[in-house]
């Protein structure tokens, strides 16, 4: 998957413990400043700008905080489930385990809005978001986010035109 294919172990976070959702999005931007050499509050103040504009809490206990950047070359994700989940002010309500974060380079930014919909497809999939609910470790994660079904014995996910609606 396109979002994920610089993904590795460090961006993995299993079962974040956090007060809220600053909270959350403080802890994700430090790692992130670490992976890009960004200042850990420029992210994190660029992260809540956009929360600020609109929750990006999609439904279905998934959250895809992003932030657009000059500066970085190359798109950065980071997985991180939530243990407990929190409230993301998601569109059917429903607290927030799974949170998907991405930092895009401006330079690439034609590119973010197709990357978000494969996400989507992605995630759409109840197996899918079990799976990464369930995950022991960084490595199980990775299967699920690349959708191998020699990793994971499950039958691949159908492609389908993914909409904000289909999550629901």
């Amino acid at each position: 998957m396109m979002i994920f294919r610089n993904l590795s172990e460090e961006d993995i976070t299993l079962n974040l413990v956090t007060k809220g959702k600053h909270s959350a999005l403080s802890k994700i931007a430090v790692k992130l400043a670490r992976r890009t050499g960004l200042d850990d509050q420029v992210v994190l103040r660029r992260l809540w700008k956009r929360e600020s504009s609109g929750a990006t809490g999609i439904g279905r206990g998934i959250a895809v905080p992003h932030a657009v950047f000059q500066s970085i070359s190359c798109p950065v994700a980071s997985f991180t489930r939530l243990a407990p989940p929190i409230d993301f002010r998601s569109s059917d309500g429903h607290p927030v385990d799974l949170v998907f974060t991405l930092l895009w380079p401006r330079s690439a930014a034609t590119t973010f809005l197709p990357a978000l919909a494969q996400l989507c497809r992605l995630v759409r999939a109840s197996r899918i978001r079990e799976g990464l609910r369930l995950a022991r470790s960084a490595d199980e994660v990775m299967a699920i986010l690349d959708n191998d079904p020699r990793a994971i014995d499950w039958p691949a996910i159908p492609e389908r035109a993914a909409t904000w609606a289909s999550l629901r």
